[in-house]
């Protein structure tokens, strides 16, 4: 599968998902994020001008939940963050690995949509604090998430019990995590849920180039300024980089949710098709009218979304479900 062709039929792992509701919000939401974030020059070298921005978007879009409980946590060369809310259980770990194209963080957005996805499944989460590029290229934030994971499971979860989840760059990092301890023949996470996950930095998806125009978010220009920040060119086809390009036999369940007018829908659809391809039981979710990362935008179809991956995580990770 080269991608997603609107006059084909989708492969029998995958869904498109039309969720009506909240239309005037979405466009708005949409318009506000093309005329802000779709501007943002990241080919300016003045990295921490563009944090500031980020960051204040960061705040406009999501207020701290006075019912989440977050504990920031040092550990030698591990950096990151508990989420709790009510009811969470020690048992019910998500490793969660955030987006922000390597460079950003938006703590209260991914505080937001993670604890969504805590309340559903009564878990605690771990977010964590990767360093960013350009100071440290790849493989420092890998290297991070990797260390993490082995962090937590020295400290006693169960890797069987413990879900990995990551949104762009961040679902990016969770194939290679998972790739990486493959390749180890480390314990694997019982399931992994990719959002919107960036696999190629080739840029060879025929979506980026169709859905520029649609996608308010993103530009061509901006992924290609995004990923020289990272990665030099040489590093482009290593899986380490472009996990798409790595191997996927062996992996545990993966769930793919990805909008269908960004221009990143390819990378997901392509990344199932590899693991489909290589024996994973994969599924992969299309949702119309939606951009990139919906998940975090106040809208049905995100809360739609993260019940859908609440059930697979409930399923796969042997949790008994929450009502929403």
């Amino acid at each position: 599968m080269d991608g997603l062709d609107p006059l084909q039929p989708l492969p029998a792992y995958a869904r498109r998902i039309d969720l009506r509701g909240g239309g005037a919000r979405r466009r708005l939401l949409h318009a506000w994020l093309h005329l802000t974030v779709k501007r943002i020059p990241l080919q300016d070298t003045d990295v921490a001008k563009l944090r500031a921005i980020t960051l204040a978007w960061d705040a406009r879009l999501a207020r701290p939940d006075p019912q989440v409980r977050r504990r920031l946590v040092e550990d030698g060369d591990m950096r990151g963050e508990w989420l709790e809310v009510p009811g969470s259980r020690a048992d019910r770990t998500l490793l969660y690995l955030h987006g922000g194209a390597f460079m950003f963080r938006f703590p209260e957005v991914h505080a937001r949509l993670v604890a969504r996805l805590c309340r559903r499944l009564q878990a605690r989460a771990f977010m964590v604090d990767y360093r960013l590029a350009p100071e440290h290229p790849h493989p420092a934030a890998a290297d991070d998430c990797e260390r993490a994971y082995r962090w937590l499971v020295a400290g006693g979860a169960d890797p069987g019990r413990v879900v990995l989840a990551g949104d762009s760059a961040g679902g990016n990092l969770a194939l290679v995590l998972l790739q990486r301890l493959l390749g180890a023949g480390e314990p694997l996470p019982a399931c992994a849920v990719l959002l919107s996950p960036v696999v190629d930095f080739t840029l060879s998806s025929r979506s980026l180039l169709s859905h520029e125009a649609t996608d308010p978010m993103f530009s061509l220009a901006g992924l290609v300024a995004m990923r020289a920040r990272y990665a030099p060119p040489e590093r482009f086809l290593d899986p380490d980089v472009s996990p798409l390009f790595g191997r996927f036999a062996g992996l545990p369940p993966l769930l793919f949710q990805v909008g269908a007018i960004e221009m990143l829908s390819d990378e997901a659809a392509r990344a199932a098709a590899r693991a489909h391809a290589e024996g994973v039981e994969v599924e992969l979710e299309v949702w119309e009218r939606m951009a990139h990362v919906f998940h975090a935008l106040p809208l049905p179809q995100a809360r739609g979304a993260l019940d859908h991956a609440a059930r697979f995580i409930a399923k796969h990770a042997r949790w008994a479900p929450v009502p929403p």
